[in-house]
């Protein structure tokens, strides 16, 4: 599914129209983007939760040349499922 059949689902779902379940599908993301970004994490009941992980540098290979390389530290985002919907599943 794509963003325009998950907007379509949502409209058809919510009795919206197809641009206000755009608009509140764009804040839904911009909303957990910015809690994510603050580095706090955004919990659903029933359906998962979504965190930030630190990733540590490392070391990796170029797999074309096989020289080593050093790959930064990085913020990852990171969803765990919750029991709806593992059961839903």
């Amino acid at each position: 599914m794509n963003k325009t059949e998950l907007i379509d689902a949502v409209a058809k779902g919510a009795g919206l129209t197809k641009s206000q379940a755009k608009e509140a599908i764009d804040c839904y993301h911009e909303t957990v983007s910015s809690v994510l970004k603050d580095g706090k994490s955004v919990d659903i009941a029933g359906f998962g939760s979504f965190s930030v992980s630190e990733r540590a540098a490392r070391t990796g290979r170029n797999p074309k040349t096989g020289e080593a390389l050093q790959i930064k530290a990085a913020k990852v985002p990171k969803f765990r499922p919750g029991k709806g919907l593992k059961d839903a599943l």
